[in-house]
């Protein structure tokens, strides 16, 4: 049985942890907000962005002149994962899960013979991923430094793996993140980007609208489709900087209740503990009063 000292330091070591989960959980609040209104405002624009492909997709049809980022190479043999989980720990079970879901379909890739490369976007999901796939992973990027994800950070992204599919290095890439839905719920979510599966054409009132391309069609998607690339993934950062906020507000508000709980364990534990060591030291003087 723990003494009362060491009673007494685990309590003040409890109430230290206390604090600092209640301050975390207060700037992980205040950093929520700012978060979720920009994940929310990229969401229009990246459906757009698909949007748009779609109808000039539409118009170039499967010729030769598509791009290939469009069409890809017409194999799906080698394919390539980026897998974007945070930097930073104690947000629950919010990068496990990203880190989960890319290994399942890495499992079930492997298991139909295909070839699984994973480009890491973030410490804890390379951390996570390298246990059992660490020859698989060929590319890593570490956003520690970056205090605010920007598109530029989005943008080196995608140009480095636009430069992997032009060298030939894969077929298809798939984009890995959690989608913020609230605070307590952050959906794993897969997303396709090589080739371009774009969202289908928004559906036209009236007669169909005739739409005249300058330059041509091809042309605009050789620029649009690396800059949906980029948009897509900037889409995903920003999705997981909110879950990551919303995931470490509640795993932050749950260890501050937990510490709260094991607080009153403890004073109870501690003051049973005195209270019979008091009536021990009681009991022995009255003992050796009435033996005198």
């Amino acid at each position: 049985m723990p003494s009362l000292k060491d009673l007494k330091n685990r309590i003040a070591s409890v109430k230290a942890t206390q604090k600092i989960t209640k301050a975390m959980k207060m700037v992980a609040a205040a950093k929520l907000r700012r978060a979720q209104e920009a994940a929310e405002a990229a969401r229009p624009y990246s459906q757009r962005m698909s949007a748009v492909l779609a109808n000039i997709a539409q118009a170039v049809g499967s010729d030769d002149s598509a791009p290939r980022l469009m069409t890809g190479t017409g194999k799906d043999d080698v394919h390539l994962l980026v897998v974007c989980t945070a930097e930073r720990g104690l947000c629950g079970g919010f990068n496990s899960s990203i880190a989960r879901f890319a290994r399942d379909h890495a499992r079930k890739l492997l298991a139909q013979g295909k070839t699984v490369k994973i480009f890491c976007v973030g410490k804890k999901g390379y951390d996570s991923l390298r246990r059992e796939f660490a020859g698989l992973i060929v590319e890593r990027m570490d956003l520690r430094d970056v205090k605010r994800i920007g598109f530029s950070n989005a943008d080196a992204i995608g140009r480095k793996v636009i430069g992997m599919f032009e060298r030939g290095e894969f077929d298809v890439c798939t984009l890995f993140y959690s989608e913020f839905k609230s605070v307590i719920s952050q959906i794993p979510t897969a997303q396709q980007i090589i080739p371009a599966a774009p969202a289908e054409a928004a559906p036209q009132a009236g007669a169909a609208a005739l739409y005249e391309y300058e330059p041509d069609a091809s042309a605009i998607l050789e620029d649009l489709i690396p800059r949906n690339i980029s948009v897509q993934i900037f889409r995903a950062l920003l999705e997981n900087v909110a879950g990551e906020m919303g995931a470490k507000m509640s795993a932050m508000d749950n260890a501050t209740r937990n510490a709260g709980e094991m607080i009153n364990k403890l004073t109870l534990s501690y003051n049973r503990q005195r209270q019979a060591q008091i009536t021990k030291e009681l009991i022995e003087i009255i003992s050796g009063a009435e033996a005198l």
